[in-house]
C-alpha cells in the first residue's frame, strides 16, 4: 500500500531526477519549448482551459468562494492572451545561467567573480491563481530549475490544462517532461509529507493567505521564502500635488483590489486633511469603494465609516479602503512600519529630500515615490514575470523573476597561481 509519504517520495525524486538536464540545457533550447508553451496557449489549447477554468468557476461559485477569490481564479481569453505574452517575454530575456559577474583581479592574480547556476528543485505551493502555473514553470525553465507545482483545489482543472501544455513542449524539445512536476492531488498530508522532502527539494515558496503560508513554513524542512500577504499604503505628503496623488490612490486602490499589491490604507498629513480628504474620499466613494477612517478621517469627510484599530492591519482585497490622518513624515512612517506587511508603499510628494528619506527608510519589497502601488509587479519592473513578491529579506526582496530564481556561487580564474 502506498503511503502519503511514499507519493511524496516519488513526486520529488522524479524532479530531481529531471534536474540535471534541465540545469545543462541550452538557451537554445529553453526558449524553443518557451515559445511552443506560447503558441499552444494562444492556439490548439485554449478552448481546453477555458472549459476547464469555467468547471472550476462553476465549482468555486457552488463553494461560496469570496468574489476576490474568484477573480483571481478566473482565465478568459484576454488573460490567457496576456500569458501567452508573458512566456514570450521571458523567452526573450538574457538566460541568467552561467553569467558571470563582479569579476575583479586580486593582489595574487587571481580573478574572482559570481556565476549565476539554477537553484535545483523548487516547490511551488499556491492558491486560486492558475496564471502562476505557467509563470512559474516558464520562469524556473528559462532559470534551468526544476519545479513541483502544487496548487489549490479550487483551479485543479485549470492548472491540470495548464500544466499539459508545458509537459508537452517539454518532451516535444527532448528535455524530461519532469522538469515540472505538476501534483494533481490537493491532499494537505502530501503537501506536509512533501515539505520533509529536503534531500530532493532545494527551496519551497508558498504564495496565498496566510494561512497557507504559515502551515509550509511550519512544516518545512528547506529554506522557505514566503510571499506574503500586501498591507500596501498610499502616502500623501503635505507638498503633494493633490491631483496626482487622488489620480495614484484611485487606480492603487480600485484597478484590480484582489490582488497583492492593490492599495489598503491611504495615509495623509494633517497639514492638508481638511483639503484633500473630501475630494479623495468622493473621488473613492464615487468608484464603489468604502472608506473607512480615523476620527479626523470622519470630521474631514462625509459618510466615512469608522474604522477600527484592525482595519489597518488588514488585507482587504476588495473595494474597502482604510484611511489614516498622521502629524508629519515621522509619523507617517511610524505608522507604515507598525502596520505594514514589508510588501509595497509609496509616497506621493513635490519634496525631494522627504522624498529619499522614504527610500531609504521604508522597509518593503518596493517602494515607489509618485506613482501608483499597482507597479509591484514583475512584468512592469520588466522582469518578464514573476514566481511572486518575495516580503522574506533572504536572496530575493520584492518579485522574484529569473536572476532571483538563480543562486550566485564564487568562480576563480587564474594562470598557475599558488597561495604563499
Amino acid at each position: 500500500m502506498t503511503t502519503v509519504l511514499d507519493a511524496a517520495t516519488q513526486l520529488s525524486q522524479r524532479a530531481r531526477a529531471a534536474s540535471p538536464a534541465l540545469a545543462k540545457a541550452s538557451t537554445k533550447t529553453k526558449n524553443a519549448v518557451l515559445r511552443r508553451i506560447a503558441d499552444d496557449l494562444e492556439q490548439d489549447a485554449r478552448p481546453a482551459i477555458v472549459e476547464a477554468n469555467a468547471f472550476d468557476l462553476a465549482s468555486g461559485k457552488a463553494a461560496n468562494l469570496s468574489d476576490p477569490m474568484l477573480d483571481r481564479l478566473r482565465l478568459d481569453v484576454p488573460r490567457i492572451r496576456t500569458l501567452a505574452a508573458s512566456v514570450r517575454q521571458i523567452a526573450a530575456l538574457p538566460d541568467p545561467v552561467g553569467d558571470i559577474g563582479e569579476l575583479v583581479v586580486q593582489p595574487s592574480g587571481i580573478q574572482v567573480g559570481r556565476m549565476r547556476v539554477p537553484l535545483g528543485v523548487i516547490l511551488m505551493v499556491y492558491e486560486s491563481r492558475p496564471n502562476v502555473t505557467i509563470d512559474a514553470a516558464a520562469l524556473c525553465l528559462k532559470a534551468g530549475n526544476a519545479i513541483i507545482l502544487r496548487g489549490g483545489k479550487e483551479a485543479l482543472a485549470t492548472n491540470r490544462a495548464l500544466a499539459d501544455i508545458v509537459e508537452r513542449a517539454l518532451q516535444a524539445e527532448g528535455l524530461p517532461a519532469d522538469a515540472v512536476v505538476f501534483v494533481d492531488d490537493p491532499d494537505k498530508e502530501l503537501l506536509y509529507a512533501l515539505l520533509t522532502r529536503s534531500n530532493d527539494i532545494d527551496l519551497a515558496i508558498p504564495r496565498g493567505g496566510s494561512s497557507l503560508i504559515d502551515a509550509v513554513t511550519a512544516h518545512a524542512r528547506m529554506p522557505v521564502i514566503k510571499h506574503w500577504q500586501g498591507i500596501c499604503h498610499v502616502y500623501v505628503h503635505e507638498s503633494a500635488d493633490l491631483d496626482m496623488a487622488e489620480r495614484i490612490t484611485v487606480n492603487a486602490k480600485t484597478h484590480r483590489p484582489g490582488v497583492c499589491n492593490a492599495a489598503e490604507c491611504l495615509v495623509v498629513d494633517a497639514s492638508i486633511a481638511q483639503r484633500f480628504l473630501p475630494r479623495m474620499v468622493a473621488a473613492l466613494q464615487n468608484a464603489a469603494v468604502e472608506v473607512r477612517g480615523d476620527e479626523r478621517t470622519c470630521a474631514a469627510a462625509p459618510d466615512v465609516v469608522p474604522a477600527s484599530p484592525g482595519d489597518y492591519k488588514t488585507e482587504f482585497l476588495s473595494l474597502i479602503m482604510a484611511v489614516k490622518v498622521v502629524d508629519g513624515f515621522e509619523d507617517a512612517l511610524a505608522f507604515i512600519r507598525d502596520n505594514g506587511s514589508r510588501h509595497t508603499e509609496s509616497i506621493v510628494t513635490n519634496d525631494h529630500q522627504m522624498a529619499m528619506r522614504f527610500l531609504r527608510e521604508v522597509d518593503a519589497s518596493c517602494v515607489l515615490v509618485n506613482a501608483s502601488t499597482r507597479f509591484n509587479d514583475g512584468g512592469e519592473l520588466g522582469l518578464g514575470a514573476e514566481l511572486g513578491i518575495s516580503t522574506s529579506k533572504l536572496h530575493a526582496y520584492g518579485p522574484m523573476g529569473l536572476a532571483e530564481l538563480c543562486a550566485r556561487k564564487f568562480v576563480v580564474l587564474g594562470s598557475g597561481e599558488v597561495r604563499t
